[in-house]
């Protein structure tokens, strides 16, 4: 009975040994890559289609100081790049421009909603042992992401200030949707082209 409890001893703390071998340390940014892709693609949304005739052929300067987003890198590239494909001749300072562009945006974020059928995970208390977490028993959970973008442009001229064009709110929008039935049965729903079920 001794020499069966010491050995059961002895493999609990072998296998507690083991286990702190093997932890992993993982940097994540603050934004997950799902996250990023829903928010790029309602940008890419938003802008699509969008006709700037006015700025063909003129040099521009594009002023984003109207524009405040969290995450708005990725944002004002691509408004950047539609007055580009645009015809526009992009500058880099006011003094020396024809027009300018401002850019503002009236969101750019993500909503989400969870909704399960079931047990969800639990920490139970083990004496002596600490707390177990209990793994999650869904009949059906659904998780809901969906982002909107929404931005606007005023283009006017630099001299006179002189309204040229303004394109109004341009809106897009993205989803991510996961669906798990009797946790095994799994699907989504998303128009994000990376998280296609065939990428």
């Amino acid at each position: 009975m001794i020499q069966s409890l010491s050995s059961s001893l002895a493999l609990l703390v072998l296998a507690s040994l083991l286990t702190a071998c093997h932890a992993i340390r993982v940097t994540e940014p603050a934004r997950t890559a799902t996250e990023q892709l829903l928010l790029s693609t309602a940008t890419d949304h938003a802008i699509k289609d969008i006709d700037l005739a006015a700025v063909k052929g003129k040099r521009v300067f594009f002023d984003k100081s109207y524009f405040k987003s969290y995450d708005d890198g990725y944002a004002l590239g691509s408004i950047r790049e539609l007055l580009a494909t645009n015809g526009a001749l992009l500058v880099p300072e006011r003094q020396g421009s024809e027009l300018v562009v401002e850019a503002r945006s009236g969101a750019l974020g993500i909503d989400s909603r969870d909704s399960l059928l079931g047990l969800p995970e639990l920490a139970m208390p083990i004496p002596l042992a600490g707390q177990v977490q209990t793994p999650e028993l869904a009949l059906y959970k659904a998780q809901h992401a969906d982002s909107v973008a929404r931005f606007a442009l005023l283009a006017y001229e630099t001299d006179s200030g002189a309204f040229v064009d303004a394109t109004g709110p341009m809106v897009g929008k993205s989803k991510f949707h996961h669906y798990k039935v009797l946790g095994f049965i799994n699907w989504r729903v998303t128009d994000i082209p990376e998280q296609q079920p065939n990428n």
